[in-house]
């Protein structure tokens, strides 16, 4: 990002969110991004995955310029590219783990046994192997945030977003939770950018970026 600036208008007035956000992250690192309650981290958050525009500044994605891109486009790369991990965990209240974890692979169009095999694994991998069948209200919030998570890496992102994705847990699930994030950097090079106000888990981080009255700095 070179130069992004992002405002909502209103009442007829525009107010600036962010002002002229510069800053990389290359693959395989993991980067934290911390902030006071209403700095813009959301607003930045949303400008990464590409589920809002910058009024203005250079935005470049895995290689493509996304500046002005159309939405058609941002949406195919949001969905091939891109893994969401959120606090509130967004499961399908009545689908299995397994077909949570499939949803996004059903948008992109990845065959039924294919897909099935994908989740299973995933969830294996998560520690969940003897919870494919269960549904949310099934497991407990640790469990449903390994589903969420295991959901955000089932078509292979280049980057991963997780937004306070240890907010809601307690320390066991909030490690395990870093540190399959932390495998994902190393094992697969995808580049991981973690909102939180936990100092513990802006500490894992490669690096922090802190966001003061919607300017960014590293630190």
């Amino acid at each position: 990002m070179e130069g992004l600036h992002k405002g909502f208008s209103v009442d007829g007035e525009t107010i600036r969110v962010l002002h002229e956000c510069s800053f990389a992250v290359g693959r395989g690192e993991v980067v934290a991004i911390v902030g006071q309650s209403g700095s813009g981290k959301s607003t930045l958050l949303n400008l990464l995955g590409l589920l809002d525009e910058a009024d203005g500044g250079t935005h470049v994605f895995d290689g493509v310029d996304v500046t002005g891109l159309r939405e058609h486009r941002r949406a195919r790369l949001r969905g091939d590219r891109i893994g969401f991990v959120f606090q509130q965990f967004h499961l399908l209240e009545r689908r299995t783990a397994v077909a949570n974890v499939c949803v996004p692979m059903v948008l992109g169009g990845v065959p039924l046994l294919r897909r099935r095999a994908v989740a299973r694994e995933l969830l294996e991998s998560v520690g969940l192997g003897h919870r494919l069948g269960s549904k949310p209200h099934q497991l407990s919030g640790g469990e449903q945030q390994r589903v969420a998570l295991a959901r955000a890496l089932s078509r292979d992102p280049a980057l991963i977003l997780a937004d306070e994705p240890t907010g809601a847990l307690d320390a066991e699930s909030s490690e395990l939770i870093m540190n399959q994030l932390l495998r994902q950097a190393s094992d697969r090079g995808a580049a991981v950018i973690v909102v939180t106000h936990d100092p513990a888990v802006a500490a894992r981080a490669d690096r922090s970026i802190t966001i003061v009255e919607g300017y960014t700095r590293d630190g």
